[in-house]
């Protein structure tokens, strides 16, 4: 099983100390992050793509190219690409670059993102949400076939003869599928043949485990390689070494984001008791000590069969040091206490 982290690189006022980091600060520790991440032996480091003031990455791309030049066997990724509002030729390009830089370490997430503020930014309409999806999907897949291509759509000028430059090492990217959770994009994951990432952020894991079955089933349906279908799951999540230590420096900043969310999305407000049940043997959110944390992917990995687990650790900006430390634990305690367990 692998193990990763991911950021969105958050820049919110700091909800204890009302301190605020600059984007550029930000930027130069996620690099720190990734570059300790490989050292350490670490699997992925994903970065998310959102163009919010409460967020510093608008363009994966370019933190993972500088990613690429500092680090060695880490596999960087996006988490995700919004690739509704992306130009896939582009995206492409994008990512064959940095699996250039990287000697094949590049991976991209094609999801629909978390929020809808790229729809109007890039001139896009949002009664067209699913049908972009769609279409810059097939488009990005086409051109990962060859590299020339000929194609027309209805969100794109055509395509004649073109020649998308430069390939990725190997001829191919490795391009996965992001879900929320619904029925449909398992199945469509699965019948292309492409591996999928569930984000589970909230209620119980195991809830998923209907939709990675369906998920395995569509996919030995499909064109995929036998064997080759995978699982990845993108969590909440901070270690410390007690217990009581992760809870409580987790808790207000895990408050601060789910509690700007649910203002926006006019969801349930969170609570200190939501937060106690997440945190539980049952729960979403990976907080607590390496052994409470080991514990919980061991009973995940029962449901899902996940072939990854990533973390995102630093929800409204928990500061870098404590991230840090997270990364330093997952990787030395977590990571071996789960792996003796699952006999890896």
């Amino acid at each position: 099983m692998e193990f990763g982290v991911y950021t969105f690189g958050d820049i919110h006022p700091d909800p204890l100390t009302g301190a605020k980091t600059d984007p550029g600060q930000r930027l130069k520790e996620i690099i720190d992050r990734i570059t300790f991440a490989d050292e350490l032996g670490l699997h992925y480091f994903g970065i998310g793509e959102h163009h919010r003031p409460e967020y510093s990455i608008s363009a994966p791309a370019t933190v993972l190219a500088a990613a690429a030049t500092v680090t060695k066997k880490i596999k960087l990724g996006s988490a995700v690409t919004v690739l509704s509002t992306e130009d896939p030729v582009r995206v492409y390009q994008q990512f064959a670059t940095i699996d250039l830089l990287s000697n094949g370490r590049a991976e991209l997430l094609a999801g629909r993102g978390s929020f809808i503020e790229s729809f109007p930014l890039f001139g896009y309409e949002l009664a067209d949400y699913d049908e972009l999806y769609e279409e810059k999907l097939a488009l990005l897949l086409k051109i990962d076939e060859r590299p020339e291509i000929t194609w027309s759509g209805h969100h794109r000028p055509a395509l004649v003869n073109q020649v998308v430059l430069p390939r990725p090492v190997g001829g191919h990217l490795s391009i996965s599928i992001a879900t929320g959770g619904n029925p449909e994009s398992s199945a469509r994951a699965g019948l292309i043949g492409l591996p999928i990432n569930y984000a589970i952020i909230g209620g119980q894991p195991e809830r998923f485990a209907p939709l990675v079955n369906l998920y395995h089933e569509a996919y030995a349906q499909g064109p995929g390689v036998l064997g080759a279908d995978k699982v990845t799951v993108s969590a909440f999540g901070f270690v410390a070494e007690e217990s009581a230590a992760a809870t409580d420096t987790y808790f207000p900043y895990w408050m601060d984001s789910m509690g700007r969310i649910a203002r926006e999305r006019r969801f349930s407000p969170p609570s200190e008791a939501s937060y106690v049940d997440q945190t539980g043997h049952r729960g979403a959110l990976f907080v607590g000590s390496p052994e409470e944390i080991a514990e919980r992917i061991v009973y995940q990995h029962g449901h899902l069969k996940m072939d990854r687990l990533a973390l995102q650790m630093d929800l409204s900006g928990v500061p870098h040091h404590l991230v840090m430390k997270s990364i330093e634990l997952l990787a030395t305690e977590v990571m071996p206490m789960v792996n003796r367990e699952l006999g890896h």
